[in-house]
């Protein structure tokens, strides 16, 4: 078992076609056809499905592509470590969607004007899931809140899963935000459209939403849940007034058509770029510091 064969197998696991990889290793289709089934013969197992359009893991396949997760990011931090060189190569970035939308553009054209070498490649979601996917090797560093109060300093990264630390990015405050109509909002029992317009499960700021309620000796309990995949269709659904929503304030600046929702202050929430404990490349160091300068 070769490393460059891992690389092979993770971008055909990945994009789920051999042309699709060769394309994207930049390598002929029958040299990757043929890397793969030599992994297959050296490791004894089948590791593909085969249909017609698409290639997809077996549960062989499943197990053998965390490992190489694993492999291939500890493989890039040995070669950096060693060479101690400038930042370059791939760099697999998670974020949240309100740092997405709200900091990143100006961050990445910063960095990228810096770090030309460097090729971000991004993934939104939620915190837990971006927190797990980190965690699991899949991304080298992510943008999340963090579900606890108080000072950024005294933040546990446990929280989110083991062997992971963080570095402070920014504070942000956190509103809810009900229809226009609604009356106004003094804590928690005042609510009345009992729905929430949310990402889905492990959310931060839909948690939030829960804590607050609390607070009141309130629950979610009774509550529907309406799942969005992005801010616009959270507010729409807000505007049309079949839900509530907690909405970073940055994020609902951008949104000039919701000014008219009424708001209540939830809390401030901190933010942190996260990673695994001891795993610090130098484009996640770069990427780190560039966004500290500019969205802090």
């Amino acid at each position: 078992m070769e490393i460059a064969e891992l690389e092979i197998f993770r971008a055909v696991a990945e994009e789920q076609s051999v042309t699709r990889a060769a394309r994207r290793l930049r390598r002929v289709q029958s040299n990757v056809t043929t890397r793969v089934k030599n992994l297959e013969e050296d490791l004894g197992a089948v590791l593909f499905q085969r249909g017609r359009r698409q290639m997809t893991l077996t549960p062989e396949g499943q197990r053998l592509l965390d490992y190489a997760q694993r492999i291939l990011a500890l493989t890039a931090e040995a070669r950096q470590a060693v060479r101690d060189e400038a930042p370059q190569g791939p760099l697999r970035l998670g974020s949240m969607e309100a740092a997405a939308a709200s900091r990143l553009p100006a961050v990445l054209a910063g960095f990228n004007r810096k770090w030309p070498a460097v090729r971000i490649e991004i993934k939104t979601g939620t915190t837990q899931a971006l927190a797990d996917a980190v965690g699991a090797h899949r991304l080298d560093c992510a943008i999340v809140a963090h579900p606890g109060e108080g000072r950024p300093e005294h933040a546990d990264m446990a929280r989110l899963g083991a062997d992971l630390e963080g570095s402070y990015l920014f504070s942000e405050r956190l509103l809810l935000v009900a229809p226009p109509s609604h009356p106004r909002i003094r804590r928690a029992r005042d609510v009345r459209v009992r729905n929430i317009a949310a990402f889905g499960q492990g959310c931060t700021y839909r948690n939030c939403i829960d804590d607050w309620l609390a607070r009141d000796g309130d629950s979610l309990d009774g509550w529907g849940i309406v799942e969005q995949g992005s801010y616009a269709s959270i507010l729409a659904c807000v505007m049309a007034g079949t839900a509530v929503a907690a909405i970073p304030q940055s994020v609902f600046e951008m949104h000039p058509a919701a000014a008219a929702a009424r708001t209540a202050y939830l809390r401030t929430v901190n933010s942190f770029l996260i990673r695994r404990a001891g795993y610090a490349t130098s484009a996640c160091t770069a990427f780190y510091e560039e966004m500290r300068r500019v969205a802090a």
